[in-house]
């Protein structure tokens, strides 16, 4: 064989079964590295997780002593949940940091997975309990039924279903239902803070709230006190997503050692929420709740109060807007032809309304008149009912904007037609309303329109001051339900309802006036 051709049967045999040529080890060995690398940050990732900080969601707005910010450093919260959560961190062996949520939306946000947990005075009820994973009990809560100091009407729930007093509470909670079972009529609220408020000031005849929560705002106000004993048992416990049964089971062991050894108690203590009822902590798993379960929320139980939450909308909306526009076409006219001081009295009208938030202007009329009222001696001229001040709120705040639209619909009628008024021997007044405001109008009307509609759905804002609207009741009706999807529908074609025919009358009047038939 010649040399060539051994060569070429050498290289035929290393591609048929010799050693492989040196790129393809390469690349093996290559690949092995990137598996190796793969692995290892697996594997760290897998450490990190176990020791990187859960995340806890809690409403620090919620006040004391749940979670709230520390007087003495704004930048810390403090709160026996606070305290709760420091003991199970250094139980678990695993940090767990707080992040700000709004209260109504924890069991929306468990769902989700916006966080690993969420504990904020979570009742333990079917309906939460159909959607989440909760933890064993950490507190056993009772209502407590506050009143003013002065009064005598009654001792008990009992005595206020008989006398048809109107008792304060919050929303979706065991006393919500507490009140709604007896048959008591009941006003809704956001806050902790605002119930006691309006029982100071005379606007309900009786508050009933957690006891904890009693504890650290009536019982030191002199003008408030507790009347009767605690009532209606219930649990607090850490609401958990379906799939973490495994660190459900992680919190509930440490939970268990808290209450067992002792500190548990000695946090409650602390905070002067230690009473007999916690003894039932440590065998209690939280279920036994006497609540409505969500098939009781049927059609027929929801509708109703949809549309009693609708007719009150539309009477603040059309009262609002009423106002509005009394006082907006005085503020355009003093702005068009007013003397000097009127007009920059005009000008600060609109520029004040439009500049400040409609919520805040709510408060002010709402809580503020109210505190004004007791400090100069004026008695009650000064506390306006919430559906007063919602609609005295809305009226002032669309009354900037309307004044500014009609000024620019007026500012628009050509000149000429002021000239040829006045060849007709027309006053000026006369003028003005003959000529320059049906003109105007037709400017005016689809930006109108358009405020009328959006009065409607900012009504739900008035919700702040304890009105209960179209959205309030949704509110109330979907997190008592948990049937969000079902109530939402309901509730958006109510308000389609109210918005749409208006779109329709402002299309139709254009038409009308559009060809001078007035």
């Amino acid at each position: 064989m010649t040399p060539r051709a051994l060569m070429r049967s050498t290289r035929f045999g290393a591609r048929r079964g010799g050693a492989r040529p040196p790129a393809v080890a390469g690349s093996a060995l290559l690949l092995v590295l990137l598996f190796v690398l793969l692995a290892a940050s697996l594997a760290a990732e897998c450490r990190a997780g176990e020791t990187a900080p859960l995340r806890w969601a809690t409403d620090a707005e919620g006040g004391a002593p749940y979670t709230f910010k520390d007087p003495k450093n704004p930048e810390h919260d403090i709160g026996f949940e606070v305290d709760i959560i420091n003991a199970l961190a250094k139980e678990i062996g695993r940090p767990i940091e707080a992040h700000q949520y709004g209260f109504s939306s924890l069991i929306l946000g468990v769902e989700r997975g916006d966080f690993d947990f969420a504990m904020n005075g979570l009742e333990i009820t079917p309906d939460r309990k159909a959607k989440v994973l909760f933890s064993r009990p950490y507190y056993v809560f009772r209502e407590q039924l506050v009143v003013r100091a002065d009064e005598n009407r009654f001792e008990d729930l009992e005595g206020c279903r008989r006398t048809s007093c109107l008792v304060g509470t919050l929303e979706d909670t065991a006393a919500d239902r507490l009140l709604h079972a007896q048959g008591i009529p009941a006003k809704m609220y956001d806050g902790v803070v605002e119930p006691y408020r309006d029982l100071m000031l005379g606007r309900v005849d009786a508050v009933l709230l957690d006891l904890p929560i009693a504890i650290y705002y009536a019982r030191p106000n002199p003008e408030l006190r507790f009347t009767g004993p605690p009532i209606a048992r219930g649990y607090y416990a850490i609401a958990f997503r379906k799939d973490e049964t495994a660190l459900k089971a992680t919190i509930d062991a440490a939970l268990d050692r808290l209450i067992r050894d002792g500190r548990l108690r000695a946090i409650l203590e602390t905070w002067g929420l230690w009473d007999d009822a916690q003894e039932a902590l440590a065998a209690s798993t939280g279920d036994d709740i006497l609540t409505e379960s969500r098939r009781s929320w049927t059609f027929d139980r929801y509708a109703p109060l949809l549309l009693q939450g609708a007719a009150l909308t539309v009477l603040i909306a059309f009262l609002s807007f009423g106002l509005a526009i009394v006082i907006a076409l005085p503020i355009a006219l003093a702005r068009l032809y007013g003397p000097r001081p009127l007009r920059w009295g005009a000008i600060l009208y609109v520029e004040f309304f439009r500049g400040i938030p409609v919520l805040l202007l709510l408060y002010v009329l709402y809580y503020g008149l109210a505190d004004l009222s007791t400090v100069s001696g004026l008695g009650a001229s000064l506390r306006l009912q919430p559906i007063q001040a919602a609609v005295l709120g809305l009226g002032l705040n669309y009354a900037a904007y309307e004044a500014e639209i009609y000024r620019a619909g007026i500012s628009a009628v050509p000149h000429g037609q002021w000239e040829a008024a006045a060849c007709l021997g027309m006053s000026g007044w006369l003028a003005f309303r003959r000529i320059i405001l049906p003109q105007a109008v037709r400017t005016i009307l689809p930006p109108m329109t358009g405020d009328f509609v959006a009065l409607f759905k900012d009504t739900s804002i008035v919700s702040t001051i304890a009105v209960v609207e179209l959205s309030k009741q949704y509110q109330i009706l979907s997190k008592s339900s948990m049937k969000y999807l079902e109530i939402g529908l309901l509730t958006a074609a109510l308000y389609l309802l109210m918005s749409v025919p208006l779109g329709l009358l402002s299309r139709r009047l254009e038409r009308i006036w559009g060809r001078g038939i007035l």
